[in-house]
């Protein structure tokens, strides 16, 4: 008798704690640097089954929930790296996948590439390849360049188009977060439209005791995004008033994020109350850092 397994995954968001893009390449695309740190209170859910083989009239079944993607399910990253391993390891075999949708896209928030990266972790227990995290980066890499990150989901520091990737020591337990995320979404095309390449990175800045240099973390991005979209620096502007230690857009937006401190001295209770009351339609999360997740 066949064992049908199931596993139900939860991929989260991220941010990025500054982001410089350094250099175009000759392929077209960019490198950059910025720190990638998960966010576990706003995710979405990622169920995916084995299906009786003997029974299967199709190796994947995909049915969707919550926020309606703009692409055909043939172009979901989880459903294209479903076919991209089944290619490479044919044990893989049918699977039935249900997908609610909770992290915008065009957010900066990375979604996508975290549905994909948990995507490979299922299949990889699910068909026991026993392929190690290095190995699933690796495969997930070529989704997109941020899918290998959500593999380790720890801190990273990010080089390259963002999959070169180094575990730093960062400590924001305590910290509280607010994010706020505008109707409307900004495409990284969009962004990269009349960028400004700095021509240099973070450098030593992915050193412990980064969090005392926060304010020489900037993301090129701003510059133009806030240009065309005054509504996201209004938003960054407003969690600044509200008593943030440090507000950024995240990636290449349209998500705005402040740290706010924990205890009672460090900021206004009423203040962010009212900034939640301006922005009721927009907070996607309020939440505060524990420990990080191996």
């Amino acid at each position: 008798m066949q064992i049908i397994k199931k596993m139900i995954l939860y991929p989260n968001c991220k941010i990025n704690l500054g982001l410089r893009v350094v250099r175009k390449r000759p392929d077209g695309y960019h490198d950059l640097e910025t720190i990638f740190v998960p966010i576990y209170g706003l995710h979405d859910e990622l169920e995916v089954s084995q299906q009786p083989t003997a029974n299967s009239q199709q190796p994947i079944i995909f049915t969707q929930e919550g926020i309606a993607v703009d692409c055909a399910p043939e172009d979901n990253l989880i459903v294209k790296c479903y076919r991209q391993m089944k290619a490479k390891y044919p044990q893989i075999g049918p699977v039935s996948i249900r997908f609610k949708k909770n992290i915008p896209f065009g957010a900066g928030l990375g979604g996508g590439s975290s549905d994909a990266a948990h995507m490979a972790l299922a299949l990889n227990e699910l068909f026991d390849l026993g392929l190690s995290k290095e190995e699933l980066a690796k495969e997930v890499a070529t989704l997109g360049a941020d899918c290998a990150f959500f593999i380790y989901n720890t801190p990273c520091f990010a080089e390259g188009i963002g999959d070169k990737l180094t575990p730093i020591d960062l400590d924001l337990k305590g910290t509280r977060i607010i994010m706020i995320k505008p109707e409307e979404g900004v495409s990284t095309r969009e962004a990269y439209e009349g960028l400004r390449v700095m021509g240099y990175g973070l450098g030593d800045l992915r050193k412990p005791g980064i969090l005392g240099n926060l304010d020489k973390f900037k993301n090129d991005f701003e510059a133009t995004v806030f240009a065309k979209h005054p509504v996201i620096a209004d938003i960054k502007k407003r969690l600044l008033d509200a008593g943030a230690y440090y507000a950024s857009m995240s990636g290449s937006g349209s998500t705005v994020f402040g740290f706010f401190k924990h205890d009672a001295e460090g900021s206004s209770d009423t203040r962010l109350a009212m900034l939640k009351d301006q922005f009721a339609s927009m907070v996607l999360l309020d939440d505060t850092f524990g420990e990080w997740k191996a």
